[in-house]
């Protein structure tokens, strides 16, 4: 006769049984999550912070020259923070007219969409070299541009201004939107490279067996691409030269060939402590508004073209 010992229980060696974890490991992983969080936090309320005021101090001033536009001179200098009384709409006649605003919107616009145009032709297809053929000199090419974004106009303002009037393009809208070109091309090759680097190859191949040349791929397949890119560049383009100020008055010497930053700075001047402020504010008012109407009817093609630049 004998004793069998009793057996050990099976052990499912497939799902063996959780080790226990010790309660204070779970409280430090717990606590540790709850600090991750706590940072993230503060982190997004100190961002949302910064971003707030950025907002309040780039909408207030805006807000507060479009209401002073509808005061009168006596309301702008005495309460210029509460509502008008009555709203002048005569004030943007009047600045359009008398303040002559109206001539240096026109002069502006003229200057302004012969500039861009100028830029944005030129810097595709310096952009468009630079990123999609390889050749000696490219990164020198590349660089030269990149160089010129971080010189000071104010350094060539002298030599600028011999230049220009050698050459014929002093007091004259047209010189002025080539030199506007030539200062915004250094952006716009910078940003146009990054972009057309990131359109796929295969494109400009696939058009090269189907017969296009160079001037066919990029005129019919690439450019119509790179239109988010072209967008974005185009608007920071615009508002840049319309907010130029140096360059115009250095060069544009006659009345008539005013810009409106020229005319705002001239009509602010002329007026005094005791001028027609209100029509001061409503041609503020008209130089504001065809830049806020551009930028908002291209909002999604100017994040589109930012964000597929960056990507590379």
């Amino acid at each position: 006769m004998s004793l069998n010992a009793p057996s050990a229980p099976a052990v499912d060696e497939q799902n063996p049984a959780p080790r226990a974890t010790p309660a204070g490991t779970r409280r430090a992983a717990s606590g540790t999550a709850t600090d991750r969080t706590l940072r993230g936090t503060a982190l997004n309320v100190f961002t949302h912070g910064i971003l707030l005021t950025w907002a309040a101090m780039v909408v207030l001033p805006l807000a507060w020259a479009v209401l002073s536009s509808f005061k009168t001179s006596d309301e702008v200098l005495a309460s210029p923070w509460s509502l008008p009384a009555t709203p002048r709409w005569e004030n943007f006649v009047e600045a359009w007219t008398t303040a002559e605003i109206g001539r240096y919107f026109f002069n502006t616009a003229v200057v302004v969409t012969l500039g861009s145009a100028l830029t944005l032709s030129m810097g595709a297809l310096v952009a468009y070299v630079v990123a999609r053929y390889s050749f000696r000199g490219n990164r020198a090419v590349y660089y030269l541009f990149v160089a010129g974004m971080t010189f000071p106009t104010f350094l060539a303002i002298v030599p600028l201004f011999f230049i220009a009037r050698g050459l014929g393009l002093a007091d004259s809208l047209i010189g002025l939107a080539i030199i506007y070109s030539v200062y915004s091309l250094p952006f716009a090759v910078f940003f146009l490279t990054a972009y057309f680097r990131t359109l796929p190859a295969a494109l400009a191949e696939a058009a090269f067996i189907d017969g296009c040349g160079h001037w066919g791929t990029f005129l019919r397949i690439m450019l119509p691409v790179a239109r988010p890119g072209l967008v974005s560049v185009g608007i920071f383009v615009v508002l840049g030269q319309w907010n130029q100020y140096l360059l115009p008055l250095i060069l544009q010497s006659s009345p008539d060939k005013y810009v409106l930053t020229q005319g705002l700075a001239n009509l602010a001047v002329s007026q005094g402590y005791a001028g027609n402020w209100s029509a001061l504010f409503a041609g503020l008012t008209i130089s504001i508004l065809p830049v806020l109407v551009v930028y908002l009817s291209f909002q999604r093609q100017i994040q589109a073209g930012m964000v597929a630049g960056a990507i590379k």
